[in-house]
């Protein structure tokens, strides 16, 4: 096996993404479920995700579905991401995770992303709007505040104040920066824009400054990787989410997942079938043996310290064998070189 990816983290997000046909709560403890696997197969992280009004995700509260899968398991960290701290006060975040952090304690992670809604409806729902989303450094620092302090309000945020819960920034747009400048861990994606993607890590290690959540930077890449039997059918993992994806850029709305096999049924208009045909590729994608030196090449690429796993699809049972082929990967199992 690889030395970069032995020497690596992987962990995995869960978006709980509905499908077609299926309750969407079923989604909710599908990401529970699959919590409590991944982390019997030796992952370093599991985190959730916040969306609003998007009918194929069913993950809208982040810490409320944290907190279930971290009393689901064990062992495994738990966070989010991540909790879009433009859509909310920081003082009502710092009060969750410290709530979080003193029923698990050394188990969670904050991670914070600076998105606002999606659409306009969903953002005059929440009482905000884009421009909320430029503040997002001012209010991370609020944030950090509350649990060292450090607030000039006098109030005190119980039970966060004192506690250490590792906070990381989801880097899209100018999060790179706002990242280093606040010495804090950054993740990072997507594979599909390698050269993008690594100009946000340069800019981020060379503006890192050191500070109590960090002494030196820390990377972690986030995308797709599909692990299979075959090539073609770690790609029938890939169909419903690039389905999905290019019917919302033609129709405004994120679907619940199909299955792969009504999809290559499906007749798509030619705008569709270029979004989806682009869906299809940029990821890390194939049998053990080709996903491995993909990995290696990603890892000695970025020199990232972690990757994190953002694979969704219809076939939950195909989702957890690719999770169970890459964690074999991880162990240096199957794969020689």
């Amino acid at each position: 096996m690889s030395s970069v990816i032995a020497s690596a983290r992987f962990s995995v997000l869960d978006r709980s993404r509905t499908r077609e046909g299926r309750p969407v709560g079923e989604a909710l403890r599908d990401t529970v479920g699959l919590a409590r696997e991944v982390e019997r197969l030796g992952y370093h992280r599991f985190w959730v995700s916040e969306h609003h009004g998007v009918p194929g995700v069913a993950g809208s509260a982040p810490t409320v579905l944290a907190a279930a899968v971290a009393g689901a398991t064990r062992t495994i960290r738990v966070g989010t991401g991540g909790v879009m701290l433009p859509n909310h006060r920081p003082l009502v975040v710092a009060e969750q995770f410290g709530v979080l952090e003193s029923l698990f304690p050394g188990r969670i992670d904050m991670g914070l992303g600076r998105s606002v809604g999606f659409t306009d409806g969903v953002r005059r729902a929440l009482g905000r709007d884009k421009d909320d989303a430029g503040d997002f450094a001012g209010q991370l620092q609020e944030l950090l505040g509350w649990f060292r302090g450090t607030s000039p309000t006098g109030v005190r945020a119980r039970p966060a104040e004192g506690l250490a819960v590792p906070p990381f920034v989801l880097a899209m747009g100018e999060g790179a920066t706002i990242a280093a400048r606040a010495g804090l861990p950054m993740v990072i994606g997507d594979l599909r824009d390698r050269e993008k993607m690594r100009r946000g890590i340069e800019t981020y290690r060379a503006g890192f400054r050191p500070s109590p959540w960090a002494s030196e930077p820390y990377v972690v890449v986030s995308g797709t990787i599909a692990v299979a039997e075959t090539p073609e059918a770690a790609r029938r993992i890939l169909m419903p989410e690039a389905w999905s994806m290019a019917y919302s850029r033609t129709h405004g709305t994120f679907p619940p997942l199909p299955p792969a096999e009504e999809i290559e049924a499906r007749a798509m208009t030619a705008k569709e079938r270029g979004f989806y045909e682009s869906g299809l590729t940029g990821h890390i994608v194939g049998t053990e043996e080709q996903v491995a030196d993909e990995l290696d090449m990603l890892l000695k690429d970025t020199g990232a310290q972690e990757i994190l796993v953002t694979t969704s699809t219809y076939d939950r049972t195909a989702l957890l064998d690719s999770h169970r082929r890459l964690a074999g990967i991880v162990n240096g199992e199957n794969v020689t070189g």
